[in-house]
């Protein structure tokens, strides 16, 4: 094939992979949350078509790291898998990019947007939008991988609120032959604290006046179709993401594909939670070391699910005027009106979580896992749990509605390494003036700066 034909097949698959990405909900990458089994549900299920895996540090995965490489596989029914790679160089990520190509990936996504510390310091996630021109060439050298895989990225609106540049970056990453952005609607610095800014991702779009397009994929806040629908008719977002509203409902793709909300009653719901728990026993295995393994993650889902208030399409329509339904507090029922089965379900303690996800592994079907949850929720443990209140939530932090330190507004730096003894000003000097002369050197040599 010469070089002409190749240029051809590659535009012909951008193209394709282009329309591919458009008008969707898009899965997002999920730390805990975006496990095979998880994913198999919204696929399965509620017809889920395109999905991300959890982020993977490509430096792990290359040393063989076996939870990273677990993270690469598929569900037979997920149709446009992608998998997501942590990296900031350029030979490491075409590695990484290699190896999900091998796994059976449709397309690669770059991490632009984790604000957590674990990656931060180590120069990956969000950090890399402090300097777009050498976020522009990292993903140049990404996109020209030899696995021809389509490189998409996902990025903030910026670091701190003060340093907003989701236009540049989109601009320089569109030029870097990305072939989709994705843009969250908050700064890395403001986690999940404020309302997700559609307004800013509307004006990326507007101020984009270049001939080549691809794909804008806006994040932030969608619970429900209704809110799906009407931030891709408001910001001309091409396809929308979601998160959070899906660990909370895993049936609102169903819902975006047939443009109508579904109400679950509670028993529907509990059919729905088994068969997340009968995919982690087909993933994990059904023995003592499998429940071991899924136990990091099923009764995790409960803090999400036990969030879930059914809401028709005209409440959606009328609550969310004042606000992201998913950012919303509501008035907790009466718990005199809830029946004992109800109360479970709600409960927002660990130690519920626990019993309730035990209650499913062990049901041999939807029938018995409600007789044993109901007798679960008339039973002492739980009682003495209500009366207490058992554990907190163990929600991970990164999918939390709090700042760091649940201080409203406030973002401090988290405490890092113990920094050693104090280095004296000679020692300073003399790194100082290594540093500069090997920056001299690089340059010279028509090297970058910082090297990437």
């Amino acid at each position: 094939m010469d070089n002409g034909s190749r240029i051809d097949d590659q535009d012909s698959s951008s193209s394709s992979f282009s329309s591919a990405m458009k008008g969707k909900m898009i899965l997002a990458p999920l730390t805990r949350g975006g496990n095979l089994p998880f994913r198999r549900l919204c696929s399965d299920l509620f017809g889920m078509e395109t999905s991300i895996s959890e982020m993977i540090y490509a430096r792990s995965l290359l040393k063989g790291d076996a939870v990273e490489k677990a993270r690469l596989r598929r569900s037979p029914k997920e149709r446009m898998f992608g998998v997501q790679i942590a990296t900031n160089q350029i030979e490491e990520g075409c590695d990484a990019i290699r190896m999900a190509h091998k796994a059976g990936a449709d397309f690669v996504d770059l991490n632009c947007g984790c604000p957590i510390y674990e990656a931060t310091r180590r120069g990956l996630g969000s950090s890399l939008l402090r300097s777009p021109p050498k976020l522009g060439k990292l993903v140049e050298g990404l996109v020209n991988n030899d696995s021809n895989m389509p490189v998409t990225v996902k990025i903030r609106l910026g670091c701190e609120v003060g340093t907003i540049n989701c236009s540049e970056v989109t601009k320089i990453l569109r030029d870097a032959g990305a072939a989709a952005i994705t843009i969250h609607g908050r700064t890395a610095q403001q986690g999940y604290s404020k309302n997700a800014d559609w307004k800013m991702i509307q004006q990326v779009i507007q101020e984009d006046t270049t001939s080549t397009t691809i794909p804008i994929i806006g994040n932030g806040d969608i619970l429900t179709q209704y809110e799906a629908r009407k931030r891709m008719e408001e910001t001309s977002v091409d396809s929308v993401m979601v998160g959070r509203g899906a660990l909370i409902k895993p049936w609102i793709f169903q819902e975006f594909d047939d443009g109508q909300t579904w109400l679950p009653d509670l028993r529907e719901r509990i059919g729905i939670y088994r068969t997340l728990a009968s995919y982690m026993k087909d993933h994990f295995g059904d023995d003592e070391m499998g429940r071991k393994k899924s136990w990091n993650f099923l009764p995790w889902h409960f803090d999400f699910f036990n969030r879930y208030y059914p809401h028709n399409d005209d409440d959606e329509e009328h609550l969310s005027l004042d606000g992201p339904l998913i950012q919303s507090r509501w008035d907790i029922p009466d718990e005199t009106l809830l029946s004992p089965l109800e109360k479970l379900m709600t409960n927002r303690c660990n130690d519920a979580h626990n019993l309730i996800a035990a209650a499913l592994w062990e049901s041999e079907s939807d029938a018995d896992a409600i007789q044993k949850l109901i007798a679960i929720a008339e039973g002492h443990e739980f009682q003495q749990i209500t009366r207490t209140g058992g554990s907190g939530s163990g929600e991970d932090k990164v999918l939390t509605n709090l700042v760091p330190n649940k201080k409203k507004g406030k973002w401090t730096k988290r405490r890092g390494r113990n920094p050693g003894p104090k280095r004296t000003e000679e020692e300073i000097s003399r790194i100082r003036a290594q540093r500069a002369a090997k920056k001299a050197k690089i340059l010279a040599e028509g090297g970058v700066w910082p090297p990437l």
